[in-house]
């Protein structure tokens, strides 16, 4: 049997759109695995070259907390701090025209060498002004306070009030800690 040039021709296009097709057909989930792979490894890339410029700061980050620890106050292991903090937190209040009721002291919860207690203050009263003044104050104090949460509501004509919760961080010489773990695994939320 002899075919013609158009039959074979033919036979040629076809036998190439049946060897496309059946190429494209097992080769499309390793063209999607490639790219899965690709953007993966980006991520990675990405992961290891901001870990590298960490490790590359540590020497600041090292001098850095121990600026930050020099302006912390330090107390003996035995002593409880919190009526110091909640006479502080008071005296400032007063200086700058807030009156504070209802405030309750956290618990002293240690992270590394440096010990925090959280002030929750459930009432506090004052004009905008003296409000601006009281938190500028205890920012003005280093790295002793930190507001972490703040309501203002209106309470009459300029009197606000709210609530806000205030973080006193210090040191205790002599006190057991525990040191904060580095991490030597992956971060959270990274790929395994």
């Amino acid at each position: 049997m002899k075919f013609s040039d158009r039959e074979l021709t033919l036979a040629l296009v076809t036998g190439a759109a049946v060897l496309i097709g059946a190429t494209a057909l097992v080769a499309k989930p390793y063209l999607v695995e490639t790219r899965e792979l690709r953007t993966r490894q980006e991520t990675m890339r990405q992961e290891l070259e901001q870990d590298r410029e960490l490790a590359e700061s540590r020497e600041r980050w090292a001098k850095d907390m121990d600026a930050l620890r020099g302006m912390l106050e330090k107390f003996p292991a035995d002593q409880s701090v919190e009526s110091h903090w909640m006479s502080v937190m008071d005296k400032k209040a007063k200086q700058n025209g807030v009156t504070i009721g209802g405030r309750k002291a956290g618990e002293e919860k240690p992270v590394g060498d440096v010990f925090e207690m959280t002030i929750e203050c459930r009432d506090w009263e004052g004009s905008l002004d003296a409000l601006v003044h009281f938190l500028f104050e205890l920012q003005s104090e280093g790295a002793m306070f930190d507001v972490r949460q703040l309501t203002v509501k209106p309470k009459g004509k300029n009197v606000f009030g709210g609530a806000f919760s205030l973080s006193c961080a210090y040191i205790k010489e002599g006190a057991k800690v525990t040191p904060v773990p580095v991490s030597e695994g992956r971060k959270p939320g990274r790929p395994q």
